[in-house]
Formats: structure tokens, sequence, C-alpha cells
């Protein structure tokens, strides 16, 4: 028998709120136990603001009836996401790998919801509390669904993926992070894999996969001894969603993509592989479900990239006016080559372009050496100026053996506004490229937030 709260979360949607800041009338409150004080401290002013209900393991705070105590937050919501989800009748979407699901998971989600109706998870919301409110927020009438599914854990896909039980699952790659657990991209890979294995996803249908490493193939080899799972292939294998050719013109570069034999042309500013993967992916899912892809063509042109992966800012740095490219969310040794890539192929004189790198965390035993490998190539590279911060790069830095490029280590995020106030000029171009909870990313958030006056 259900509870009044149960049907409520269950019939409603995009209700469940983390944040009491969040809240308006009509939401619930979850007050959980942060870094520093418990949520109870704000189930009053949720209540003010016009909360239906806040839940909290925390007795003793306020007694109202709106106001419900459970012993273990967490296990009570994950029930009722379960009694959801089998109550949800349209497609569901999982995505994992190690780099792209947010912007996996933003891509697909504009060009569906421009058609139909779709529910997905908000911000980076791939981790056990992530998942079981983004399926809480679930809208029960929509086409179709949309999750990230995490991992900094052995057990951690197997766990998530028997709440969620995606139908058609999205892996990206396979890459350098996580290794202070994981160890090795070869455990990486079997722990992505469960997300398809039958005894943990009974629901599973279609895979989408792009091999280009033998850690991906291991992937691949595994999904090939499951029975009555699909595997759409894209770039090498089936050749039937490939990028053809990429033509680099004066002003653009001219991107041909084969769809399922259809010919589809891009022009383009710049030019970036795993974002043209991405599309890939979204082409491959339309066409398999026999969608028309041609909505994919009309809104391609709006498509911007997510907050903190590669979104663009104008700002203000001692009056000159600078083209900010924000690629601050996180980072391993990959996606650095990639952003770093991408940087070089903006048409833009390199003597404008700025380079800002912080920390690549979590890398565990190769931190050091994955540092400074990546100084290494960097130095084949001019940038007007290569700015360093982290203890990574401050060590890496002194072993260079007679480096071209003059890099430049600031501990800190007041000496780097102080060195851009000196020597930014007029339409610069400067890339941030960092792990999260690092130095360079807490100065980005500022930068972004309260500009030069740091």
């Amino acid at each position: 028998m259900l509870s009044e709260f149960e049907k409520y979360i269950i019939l409603k949607k995009d209700k469940i709120k983390i944040s009491s800041l969040e809240v308006k009338k009509g939401d619930v409150f979850l007050a959980l136990q942060g870094r520093n004080f418990h949520g109870n401290k704000f189930i009053k002013s949720s209540i003010e603001k016009g909360a239906r209900f806040c839940l909290t393991d925390k007795k003793g705070y306020l007694k109202s009836s709106k106001v419900i105590f459970v012993e273990n937050i967490f296990s009570y919501l994950k029930k009722i996401a379960v009694k959801k989800r089998k109550l949800y009748k349209g497609k569901v979407l999982g995505i994992t790998g190690s780099a792209g699901k947010t912007t996996l998971k933003e891509t697909l989600a504009f060009f569906l919801k421009k058609e139909y109706s779709i529910s997905y998870s908000k911000k980076s919301y791939n981790n056990e509390l992530g998942i079981i409110v983004s399926l809480l927020n679930l809208n029960l009438k929509s086409n179709y669904s949309i999750f990230e599914i995490g991992t900094n854990n052995f057990g951690e896909i197997k766990y998530l993926t028997s709440i969620v039980m995606p139908t058609d699952i999205f892996i990206t790659n396979i890459q350098s992070t996580h290794l202070k657990n994981f160890k090795s991209k070869k455990n990486i890979a079997r722990e992505k894999s469960d997300i398809f294995i039958y005894k943990y996803n009974e629901k599973r249908k279609n895979l989408y996969l792009n091999v280009k490493n033998k850690y991906e193939k291991i992937i691949l080899d595994k999904a090939k001894k499951e029975e009555n799972l699909k595997i759409i292939h894209l770039e090498t294998y089936d050749k039937k969603y490939f990028i053809k050719k990429v033509t680099k013109y004066k002003n653009y570069y001219k991107i041909t993509l084969s769809i399922n034999n259809k010919i589809i042309i891009l022009k383009q500013k710049s030019y970036t592989l795993f974002r043209l993967i991405n599309l890939l992916f979204c082409y491959a899912f339309y066409d398999k479900n026999k969608l028309n892809f041609t909505s994919i063509n009309k809104r391609l042109k709006f498509l911007k990239p997510v907050e903190g992966r590669g979104l663009s800012h104008i700002i203000y740095i001692n009056k000159k006016k600078i083209k900010l490219i924000d690629e601050s969310y996180n980072a391993n040794p990959d996606t650095m080559y990639q952003s770093i890539d991408y940087f070089k192929s903006i048409r833009k004189a390199q003597n404008k372009k700025i380079l800002i790198l912080g920390n690549m965390n979590e890398l565990g035993d190769i931190s050091y050496q994955m540092h400074y490998n990546l100084l290494n190539e960097l130095d084949k590279t001019f940038f007007k100026f290569i700015i360093l911060c982290g203890e990574f790069y401050k060590r890496s830095i002194k072993n260079l053996i007679n480096p071209k490029n003059k890099f430049i280590y600031l501990e800190n995020k007041n000496k780097i506004m102080k060195f851009l106030n000196q020597n930014v000029h007029n339409n610069d171009i400067i890339l941030i490229k960092c792990s999260n909870s690092t130095e360079i990313n807490k100065f980005t958030n500022c930068l972004l937030t309260k500009g030069n006056s740091l």
C-alpha cells in the first residue's frame, strides 16, 4: 500500500530537490547529511517556500505533517524509484563511458525534445543519489528518458544499472579515468560492460559502441557473448555510421558523414573528433529507431557545448575583450590532448591563444608521468602563453630538458589573475582545462562569476 508521499512522487515529475535554494511550491526537499551540516537546517525555509513534503533521516528538528522521517533515505527512495521505473513505458537510454557522458546526454536531449516528450538527468547526476533523484523526477508520460551511469569503483555500474534498466545503451569510450581505484583501463572496460549484462539488466536491447582501442574491443567481445543484444557500431566495423571525409578550407571544415548509406554534409568553424562521434551516436540512434534524422540537421546549428565542457564565453579582463573556452569540468590525459588539438584547430593566430591547464586528478601512481608526458607533447606546439597550476605540473616543469615553450607556473588563482591582467590583449582567446576541485577549476568559476575582480 503506497503512502500519500509515495503516490505523490510516483505520479508527479521534477519535484525532488536536494538544494533548498531550488525549492518551489509543491516540491519535495530531501534533508540530507552534508559535508558541514545536516539538511534539517533548511526544512523550515523549504516549507516557507511552499514545499509539499520534506524528507529527513534525523528526528527532532521540526514537527510538521509535511516532514516525513525515515531511518534510511537512500534505501527508502530507492524502493520508490524502482517502483516508478517499473511503471514507465517509454524508452530508457543509459549512457556510460570514461568521458563525454554528460555531453552525449545533453546532445541527445537537445535533438529529441524538439519533437518528443523526454525526461533526462540534470547536471552530472550519475552516482547513486543522482540516479535515484533522476528516476523520482521522471515524467511517466514521456516518450524517452536519458540517464548517465557513472562509476569510480568496482561494482557501481551493475548496481546502478539494476535500478535504471536502460533499453538502449551508449558506451562513449574507455580512457584513463579513476585509475587510482581501477588501476588499469582493462578493469575500467570490464566495469563499464556490466551495463549490458543480462543478469544486471534484463531490459537491454541495443548497444551503441565506438571501438577505437583494445580496451573498447574488450567491451565488444563481451557484448558478442550476450544473447538478444543488438550491437550498433560506429566507424570501424560495419561502416554503417562513420565519418567519411573531413576537408579543411580557409574559414571552415567540410565534414562528410555516412549514415546508413545516406550522405550528410556539415560545415563547421572548428573540428573536434569527440563531438563528431557524439553526433554519430545521435544519428545512429535516430536511424535504428526509425526517427527522422533530418530534424538533427535542422537543429544542429543551434547546438551549444555544455557548461564546463567547451562552452564559450565573452569576458573582459582589464577592459580587454577575451573569448574564454571553458573545459574546466574534468580532465584525463585523453581529453587533455583532445582539448589541445581542438584549440590548435581554431582559426586564430597562435600568438593570440592562451592555454591554462590544471591538474588531472585520480590517476594514481602514474599521475606525475602523465603530466610530464603531456608537457613534452605540448612543447611541440606554440601558444602565446601556457599557464600551469598544480603540484604535478610544478614537478614536471623542473624535469623538462631544454623546453621550447616558456611554461609559466602560477600557484594560485590570484597570481593567475594578476598575470592575465598584465598580459592579455583585445581578442585573445583562452582555453582552460582541468579536473574538478583543482585550483584552476576554482579560478574558472570565479572568473565567470566575478570577472577580473578576484
